[in-house]
């Protein structure tokens, strides 16, 4: 006989016709605890009880239907529209459409079945970004099943190498190059992105309502809406940023509400999107290593972790719910590597 405690009772456990058996006995007493054991044994030799049988798996669609989409739409649709509509709608299609893939029941998924689905896509033309993207949310989806307790485990899901990254760190005498060959427009949002670590769709989103020009030093700005709570948060101004956003609201007739970024779209403002082709041109006439403008995020947290800014600081200004979500977000240069060694060196020598 097998008898444990966990906690205060004692738990039994033992293979009956090759099915493990485990159970609670809710006794503090040893005996009393192999005695309930013994008595189930004999009433599974008997045949009085029957095992509890296991509730027969779901395909990977029936998930998606069932449970994963109707999450994805109450966290994202309204919090975060780009990363329902963008994200997590768009993937879902792709992965739905491959039927070897969500018609296999969950527990018997594999990674060798995510990386043919993963090959499938890339001899259709879509490129390691787009495949990776699709990977991410099946892997989400595969790691949430197993946490609400759908499947036993989740696989391991390996990306593709060869993906185009927005991790791109850019320099002040590129970033100097840049705004000289952007329009008025384009050059705005840009310095804004840089000096205040925004996703692009935050700023596109910020409204007059969320600018206070008596706060802090110069100013500060609060990101009213992101994917989770952390995203909500209030950003100083710098002297650039101030000087770009009061000439805009004084352009605009000093107006008490409305969009900063007004445009002629179906929401009211600039979309990122919007700017690509402006993004292009002024790639090309600058003649700098090209980026997208999303790594302005990852230059902004850069510079501000080599400025000395603590972890948690840093975190709470971008608006990540974690000190580890910030460290993909900081690039230190070889540079600032060799002064913080030049820093330490110095400092014994004083010692």
């Amino acid at each position: 006989m097998s008898i444990f405690k966990r906690g205060n009772v004692y738990w039994y456990h033992f293979l009956f016709n090759g099915e493990h058996i485990q159970k609670s006995t809710k006794q503090g007493n040893p005996r009393t605890a192999r005695q309930i054991e013994a008595a189930h044994r004999t009433a599974l030799a008997r045949g009085e009880v029957g095992l509890v049988e296991k509730q027969p798996a779901q395909t990977l669609a029936k998930f998606i239907e069932d449970r994963f989409t109707p999450w994805a739409r109450a966290t994202f649709e309204t919090a975060s529209p780009k990363t329902w509509t963008g994200w997590y709608r768009t993937q879902l299609a792709n992965i739905c459409a491959y039927a070897p893939l969500v018609n296999r029941k969950l527990g018997t998924i594999t990674s060798e079945h995510a990386a043919d689905f993963a090959a499938t896509l890339q001899a259709r033309g879509m490129q390691p970004s787009s495949v990776n993207s699709a990977l991410r949310v099946l892997r989400r989806v595969l790691r949430l099943a197993a946490e609400w307790g759908a499947t036993e485990s989740a696989p391991k899901i390996k990306l593709l190498r060869g993906e185009h990254h927005r991790d791109h760190v850019v320099t002040r005498e590129e970033e100097a190059k840049y705004l000289a060959a952007a329009g008025p427009l384009l050059g705005d949002i840009v310095a804004v992105l840089s000096d205040t670590g925004m996703r692009p769709e935050e700023s596109a989103r910020l409204r007059w309502e969320s600018v206070s020009w008596h706060n802090g030093q110069h100013g500060t700005l609060q990101v009213t809406h992101g994917k989770t709570a952390a995203a909500r948060r209030m950003l100083p101004l710098s002297v650039r940023v101030r000087a770009v956003l009061e000439r805009r609201w004084n352009d605009a007739s000093q107006p008490l509400e409305g969009w900063v970024w007004s445009s002629e779209t179906k929401s009211g403002h600039i979309e990122p999107s919007t700017l690509k082709k402006q993004h292009r041109n002024a790639l090309r006439l600058s003649g700098i290593r090209p980026f997208v403008l999303y790594s302005l995020r990852h230059t902004f947290l850069t510079r501000l972790g080599e400025s000395g800014c603590d972890a948690w600081t840093l975190a709470r200004i971008a608006g990540h719910s974690s000190i580890a979500m910030s460290a993909r977000y900081v690039h230190p240069s070889e540079s600032a590597v060799l002064n913080v060694f030049s820093r330490l060196s110095m400092s014994e020598i004083a010692c």
